[in-house]
């Protein structure tokens, strides 16, 4: 039992008796200012100081009673599984805040889904994916991701040897927005086809996205999950594309114009303009100019 606690409250009550404000008695114990009107108004229900003293010391003791789920709220988790094809308890999440207002943690959101289906991981540990692919190339390795910016996601695409990248402004992480971004990145930025695309393995990047692949790509890899080094080169693009030209804001839909031409602007730069350190000091157009390719 915390006897601070126990302390507090009587010299609460001591105070109280000697005609001092609710609000300097918080302040002169550094406690808030309910804490003290909830204690007063227990040891008035109690009857007394010694009373409430017993009484809260014993219910410290014992435990707490758990919190209920509401079941409007288990209901909406549910719906929201099947209405976006199995989606996963983050998007679920994304979602409830987004249609409905309401925050719940992923844990909670899992345990809530653990009710009504049974939950068990798409990942296999010793699942065999072939080695990390390497690029001797242009247009040999294509590596995808995303970025949250908040209301907007930016889907970003870059060509392992060349450096040559791409990056597409969408309004969800649905895989219909893969799907856009694979169509409109592949075929401006990478004369329409990679022998091999790769992406993680976020939903975005499932079924419509999957079914159109064969369009682009002889093959189409998932990098092992929490395995950062296979997503090198896009999560350094990230960054890069972070720092010098999005930062670390969250924007609303209605910024996607000026985001746009944003990066539009960066991807010139980006070009044209900035060396590269894993380029010899070239911009990914001289490299790929250079080299013949």
């Amino acid at each position: 039992m915390d006897v601070n606690s126990l302390t507090k409250i009587s010299l609460v009550w001591e105070l109280h008796c000697e005609g001092i404000p609710k609000l300097h008695i918080a302040n002169k114990l550094d406690i808030g200012r309910a804490t003290v009107y909830r204690w007063l108004d227990g040891i008035e229900e109690y009857g007394g100081l010694n009373l409430f003293l017993d009484a809260y010391q014993a219910a410290k003791k014992g435990e707490r009673a758990k919190r209920k789920i509401n079941p409007l709220v288990k209901l909406w988790v549910w719906e929201l599984r099947e209405k976006h094809n199995g989606c996963c308890g983050q998007k679920i999440q994304y979602h409830l805040k987004k249609e409905k207002g309401i925050y719940l943690g992923t844990k909670t959101i899992y345990k809530i889904l653990s009710i009504k289906y049974k939950l068990r991981s798409k990942w296999k540990k010793n699942q065999k994916r072939g080695s990390v692919p390497k690029a001797n190339a242009p247009r040999e390795v294509v590596q995808m991701d995303t970025i949250d910016f908040g209301e907007l996601f930016a889907f970003t695409a870059v060509d392992i040897f060349s450096k040559e990248a791409d990056v597409l402004i969408r309004p969800s992480l649905e895989a219909q927005d893969g799907q856009a971004f694979l169509h409109t990145s592949m075929q401006r930025r990478f004369n329409g086809f990679s022998d091999l695309i790769q992406t993680d393995g976020g939903p975005e990047f499932k079924r419509e996205f999957k079914k159109d692949t064969h369009l682009f790509c002889n093959r189409h890899r998932y990098s092992r999950p929490y395995k950062k080094n296979e997503q090198s080169f896009i999560e350094s693009f990230n960054r890069s594309l972070r720092k010098e030209c999005l930062g670390w804001t969250k924007y609303k839909q209605k910024d996607t114009f000026k985001l746009t031409d944003q990066i539009e602007n960066y991807l010139v730069y980006y070009h044209e303009v900035r060396p590269h350190i894993s380029l010899n000091m070239q911009t990914p157009l001289e490299f790929k100019q250079l080299s013949h390719f």
